[in-house]
């Protein structure tokens, strides 16, 4: 693929949030729903590649807070999840991006510590063990061709796709994640890629909280990268160092509705907001099923906007069903499925008050159909999106969320695309990660 340079765009921080009209809502709600199949909600619907729009600054990171009863961190871990099927797959979806980022893989106290609040007791010393030999594997993703990592420029962050819980009770889970990662350095001596795994990863229900027994790693189902995608150079990607943004947090708290519950009145909870937003959108639900995409809309669309939003998203997804062939069920008359998911890698604050925020991801979205035409096989999609939110009705809900420009890693190496037909195991809503 053809590199590419960023196209910049000065962001200066300011104390509220843009606020657009209803038809740019709708155009940026269609692009985050779609961005999941290859784009924009027109490349599922006609093939036209996504308009590129100019990246915002980095901002200065904020130390997350502890708030309320909920989910929190404890030496860089989230922890305190509900004792549920969504509690135990953000476990699982959190517990693996730590164990993936930089700081993980490179700073050999800073995982111990890690290691220490994920795991359970009597299982610490297996779990270390086998966090260390898999960081001295990941290093040289992040070295490249130097003797040292530099910490400061390497790029580590992983995307959880879909999970499946394999097994579940009051005393354990068995989750099995399909997650993308990317991994190398902002210098240049080590190229941003993107891979793909299958993560098992084995849990217990312990002082009121889901503990880490095990995990284990196995090469996971290939997507291959949209090929109006090209990839960006190593420079591009300093906006998501370990110092200029979050990993998301997934929380798996949801309310009497199904959709997440409230979201607390601080800056996280804003961040937290948007990474649900963005999932959402990228669920194949919010293309065959009305009744669920309206539930969802008013779950997390602003009162402003709710009614555009829900008539040009209800005019979206006909036209995606229509041009796939999909039914209610999310299937094509010859059985094969429709694959939608969206995963953020990172989260940056581009603007923070008490009443309106503004938040950018950068994401990985896989859409297609998977089933035995090959020309429909689901393709992954690298783009950032800035989520604008205000605070309403005792959370955050969203006022438009826009796609800007790709930034997009270089592909697997030395490795072939799976069949369109394999991806049916990720499919379906029993297979979709935890919100935030």
């Amino acid at each position: 693929m053809a590199s590419r340079s960023r196209r910049n765009a000065s962001s200066s921080k300011t104390t509220g949030a843009r606020r657009p009209s209803a038809k740019f809502w709708g155009i940026a709600a269609g692009g985050a729903a779609v961005v999941t199949a290859a784009g924009v909600v027109v490349s599922l619907a006609t093939g036209t590649p996504p308009a590129a729009a100019p990246s915002a600054s980095a901002p200065t990171r904020s130390a997350p807070q502890a708030s309320g009863d909920g989910v929190r961190e404890l030496h860089g871990v989230p922890v305190g999840y509900p004792h549920t099927r969504s509690g135990a797959k953000a476990a699982a979806a959190n517990y693996t991006s730590v164990a993936g980022s930089s700081r993980f893989l490179t700073d050999k106290d800073a995982r111990h510590r890690a290691v220490a609040v994920m795991a359970a007791k009597g299982k610490s010393g297996a779990v270390v063990k086998k966090a260390d030999h898999a960081a001295k594997s990941a290093v040289g993703s992040l070295r490249g061709d130097t003797s040292k990592v530099s910490t400061k420029k390497a790029i580590a962050r992983t995307g959880v796709l879909s999970a499946h819980l394999l097994g579940f009770d009051a005393h354990g889970a068995m989750v099995r994640l399909w997650t993308t990662t990317v991994r190398g350095s902002t210098a240049g001596h080590a190229t941003p890629k993107t891979g793909f795994q299958s993560v098992t990863v084995t849990l217990t229900w312990e002082s009121n909280d889901w503990k880490l027994k095990d995990s284990s790693a196995s090469k996971g189902l290939i997507a291959p990268i949209d090929v109006r995608q090209a990839s960006n150079v190593p420079g591009d990607f300093s906006d998501y160092v370990s110092a200029a943004a979050e990993d998301p947090v997934q929380s798996g708290a949801v309310d009497q509705s199904g959709f997440p519950a409230p979201y607390e009145h601080d800056e996280r909870g804003a961040r937290a907001a948007a990474v649900s937003a963005t999932m959402l959108y990228g669920d194949p639900r919010f293309f065959t099923d009305e009744d669920w995409r309206h539930r969802m809309l008013a779950a997390t669309a602003a009162s402003s906007v709710r009614h555009s939003v829900t008539e040009e998203t209800d005019s979206t997804a006909r036209l995606v069903v229509e041009n796939r062939g999909v039914g209610a069920d999310g299937k094509t008359a010859d059985g094969s499925e429709l694959i939608t998911r969206t995963a953020a890698l990172a989260t940056r604050s581009i603007s923070y008050s008490d009443q309106a925020a503004s938040i950018e991801l950068w994401t990985a979205s896989v859409g297609g159909v998977a089933g035995k035409d090959e020309t429909q096989r689901p393709q992954v999609a690298f783009l950032r999106m800035t989520v604008d939110l205000v605070w309403e009705d005792g959370t955050w809900k969203t006022t438009a969320v826009t796609p800007s420009e790709p930034l997009v890693p270089s592909p697997p190496a030395m490795q072939e695309a799976d069949p369109a037909d394999s991806f049916a195991d990720v499919g379906g809503a029993s297979n979709a990660p935890a919100t935030a």
